[in-house]
């Protein structure tokens, strides 16, 4: 807790500071530098005259941030005609010596150890419905009709690798079916409607299967399509499985893991083989070893999931440090993160972990044993952790900008205490006032009270947590792709002339769109409509998912900080409570906050530092404001 004079809220400087004309606040982020300039009139009062916001280079606070300062600082001043030479003084943040990681803990694992199941989403599966019978390779087909190896009164499945041309494929199957029951058809060719548009009888296609030459030739096979707008329904439900197959009750149980991978599928096969091959794994579970400054130990498995990793954190007054089991996820997630910090910070120190985030979520992991490379839906725990130290070299960091811009750098100002002096020009705070920063690696929070005094608390899990659960539960193969999704909301485009919002609202065009795009989940990006080039993922479960993951990191994160910093511990003891940093101009995390802390009577909104910045630029805000009030 530091003390906080209130004089530093007012925009007057003490007499003595004459010579001053431009003072530059620097605020160095995670992802992000930002700078604010104002100068010292003549009647002692500040001006506030420019601000910018470039992109962070390198780990915060290392030698290498010096370039995306002067990129700041260049922006900056050039809106004011300006030169880097013309500031009397740079003011840097000292930086709050936390950084953010996180990892994947998967719980569970299905094994096949025999070729078994196919499932998956072609984009033209044809001839919906269900078919039982045994797996037959068409280039057998016609030496076993001649020798007799296939009976006229057993069902079939017919096996097609990709040499086979859709025409050729009909034509075999129309000649056959008067003699035999072929009953259904696996392709490896993108084919199933230009195959069933030239059969005499209808049969369910499964097409766009990559291991057909893994498929077994004469087991039993169950192969469903869904019917349009629909997903399967008796390979996705074990009982389904019993009845198509003719399963006992442990074969029954034994098939549960692939029925669970098969969910949300349009078409799939599964393959009668020796059931106990087929298994459900729970991986080795990684711990989690937290100990805290009172001596005490507690330690908790990933397994018994989120809920309980948190109460445990929860039962600790003051975390020393957290470690993992070594040779599993979690440990190794501990390990990078406190190597990273050590890069940064003075060697002889010793890294601890500070605060961990944990949250329930769902992974797709690949299937082993599966035939085409399908995954199935594992429960999982991601984590969120941070590591405090007690000091970023911030002073490296200011010598080198003093060396490099003959200009004198001063390093001043917690981050906390700095943002909350800059949010309270915002329209309509007052003290007692509460912030969060909502950051790339962690959400902080400070309350201010009446008296000045400050309070301050970083908690594990911020944006880049979000973009780890949306990669993960939508199975999304670039990171970027899933930044992007965090950020912008969706529409469906239905016709070359109007899309589908998100929200059900319809928007319509004067111009056609690009036709490229139709039919498709796009972004609505700034710069115009953004095509998600990943595999065709419903508007309806991206939406959810991203909603889901902004809940669970951003809302669980505000209430543990708030709570922590609150009067006695109770929210309902903080009157207001402004929104700054980058996750808040999230176009609707803030509303998440709102909705949620309005339930303890607190006002609660994104700030709009100096009455134009939004919530950006607070920070370096408080660094010139500061030092007005300093005289």
């Amino acid at each position: 807790m530091c003390k906080l004079s209130i004089r530093s809220c007012r925009y007057i400087r003490e007499k003595g500071r004459s010579s001053l004309k431009l003072i530059a606040g620097v605020d160095i982020g995670n992802s992000t530098t930002e700078v604010c300039i104002g100068s010292i009139q003549d009647d002692g009062s500040l001006r506030f005259l420019s601000s910018s916001c470039s992109v962070t280079t390198g780990t915060k606070g290392t030698l290498t941030n010096v370039e995306g300062i002067i990129t700041a600082l260049k922006e900056a001043v050039g809106q004011i005609d300006k030169r880097i030479e013309d500031l009397s003084l740079i003011r840097i943040n000292e930086a709050t010596p936390v950084i953010g990681d996180t990892a994947m803990e998967t719980i569970t694992e299905t094994i096949i150890t025999e070729s078994s199941m196919i499932g998956h989403n072609p984009n033209t599966p044809a001839g919906a419905g269900q078919a039982v019978g045994l797996t037959l390779n068409i280039h057998n087909l016609d030496d076993y009709s001649r020798t007799g190896k296939i009976k006229s009164n057993n069902d079939y499945i017919l096996v097609v690798d990709k040499e086979y041309p859709y025409s050729k494929i009909a034509k075999i199957i129309n000649k056959y079916s008067s003699n035999y029951k072929i009953v259904g058809l696996i392709l490896q060719a993108d084919e199933a409607v230009l195959v069933e548009n030239r059969l005499d009888k209808k049969i369910p296609i499964v097409d766009e299967v990559r291991g057909v030459d893994r498929i077994p030739e004469g087991k039993l096979a169950a192969i469903e399509v869904a019917y349009p707008g629909e997903t399967i329904r008796m390979l996705s439900n074990p009982y389904g499985l019993a009845t198509l197959l003719n399963l006992n009750p442990d074969e029954t149980r034994a098939v549960t893991p692939i029925a669970k991978s098969l969910i949300g599928k349009r078409s799939a096969v599964v393959i009668k083989t020796p059931y106990e091959n087929v298994k459900e794994n729970v991986l080795p579970a990684g711990e989690i070893y937290i100990e805290s400054l009172e001596g005490k130990n507690y330690k908790v498995t990933i397994d018994t999931g989120a809920e309980k990793i948190m109460e445990i954190v929860s039962q600790v007054d003051s975390i020393k440090d957290i470690h993992g089991q070594e040779c599993t996820n979690v440990g190794n997630m501990f390990s990078r993160i406190k190597k990273g910090m050590a890069e940064v910070s003075d060697e002889d120190e010793i890294i601890r972990i500070s605060d961990i985030l944990a949250v329930d979520t769902l992974a797709p992991v690949p299937i082993a044993g599966a035939i085409s490379g399908e995954t199935g839906m594992e429960k999982a725990v991601g984590i969120a952790a941070m590591v405090r130290t007690k000091m970023l070299p911030m002073e490296r960091i200011a010598r080198a900008l003093r060396e490099r811009l003959r200009i004198y750098v001063q390093v001043a100002g917690v981050e906390a205490v700095m943002a909350s002096i800059g949010a309270l020009t915002t329209p309509g705070t007052r003290l007692p006032l509460a912030i969060l920063d909502l950051g790339g690696g962690s959400t902080d929070a400070a309350l201010i009270d009446s008296d000045g005094q400050v309070r301050s608390i970083h908690k594990a899990g911020a944006g880049e947590m979000v973009t780890m659960l949306i990669q993960t539960e939508l199975g999304l193969s670039s990171r970027a792709t899933a930044d992007e999704i965090k950020k912008y909301p969706l529409a469906k485009v239905e016709s070359l002339y109007h899309m589908r919002l998100e929200n059900g609202a319809m928007k319509f065009f004067e111009e056609p769109i690009d036709p490229r795009l139709f039919g498709q989940v796009v972004l609505l990006h700034p710069e115009g409509l953004v095509k998600i080039d990943e595999e065709d993922i419903s508007l309806e479960k991206i939406v959810s998912v991203r909603r889901e993951a902004k809940k669970k990191v951003f809302v669980t994160n505000a209430i543990r900080a708030l709570t922590e910093i609150a009067p006695d511990h109770n929210l309902r003891n903080i009157p207001n409570v402004v929104l700054v940093g980058g996750s808040a101009l999230d176009f609707e995390v803030p509303e998440m906050l709102m909705d949620e802390l309005s339930n303890y009577k607190v006002v609660c909104g994104r700030g709009n530092i100096r009455r134009q910045e939004g919530p950006r630029n607070a920070v370096a805000t408080g660094l010139v404001m500061s030092y007005v009030g300093e005289g």
